[in-house]
């Protein structure tokens, strides 16, 4: 709310289609944002600031419903109906679903326990205030990346040094193999020879063979 002057040339403000106050905010004499970013802030500085038309204070009422959004998944009734000033439970729905069909908002009523569940809101103009705060979430979110990359990295370089061990098994196995059937060739070979050899006969053989023919 930037005075009389300035809500004169805002006639876009109460529409149902101009939710980013920034795309109306072009001109030089309309530099600064809003002061005044939801329907309690609106009420706080009420004395100070230009008198708002039932439009205009309903569209605060859905911005002020995306500010809750942007910061709670799960807003319960009680803070609605005190942010928004408001007393009637149909009345706080009626409002929900108009923010809902402006696709301002995403979500469903908890009627039961009395919540409205989050699924999604637009984002709200950027104040200057905010900029530190999203310098923080982007730094934030620049380490969590590194160190998901880093995590990555070292799950590679696990994966590369548990495959070269299972190849170095693998090759010290079949060596084993190979030369065990070496052995086992050996062997065979071996064990089949002395059979097949003729036997050379002994002395004891010959000397009973002379024996038997002196006796003929």
């Amino acid at each position: 709310y930037l005075g009389d002057s300035t809500l004169a040339v805002l006639p876009g403000y109460h529409k149902h289609t101009a939710f980013v106050m920034a795309e109306l905010l072009t001109s030089q004499k309309m530099q600064n944002p809003l002061d005044s970013r939801t329907y309690p802030d609106y009420i706080a500085n009420k004395e100070s600031l230009p008198e708002l038309s039932a439009a205009q204070q309903n569209k605060l009422k859905h911005l002020t419903i995306v500010s809750l959004a942007s910061r709670m998944k799960c807003i319960p009734y009680s803070v609605l109906l005190k942010d928004l000033e408001m007393r009637n439970l149909r009345e706080l729905e009626d409002l929900i679903i108009e923010a809902v069909y402006t696709d301002i908002i995403q979500g469903k009523l908890d009627q039961r326990n009395q919540l409205l569940q989050v699924d999604f809101c637009i984002g709200r103009d950027i104040q200057k205030k905010d900029i530190n705060n999203i310098v923080k979430t982007l730094h934030e979110w620049c380490d969590g990346c590194e160190a998901v990359l880093l995590g990555i990295e070292q799950q590679v370089l696990r994966a590369n040094q548990y495959k070269e061990n299972h190849h170095r098994t693998q090759q010290q196995v079949e060596a084993e193999v190979t030369q065990v059937r070496k052995w086992s060739s050996s062997w065979l070979n071996g064990s089949v020879s002395p059979h097949t050899e003729q036997r050379q006969p002994t002395k004891k053989m010959s000397k009973v063979k002379g024996l038997v023919s002196s006796r003929h």
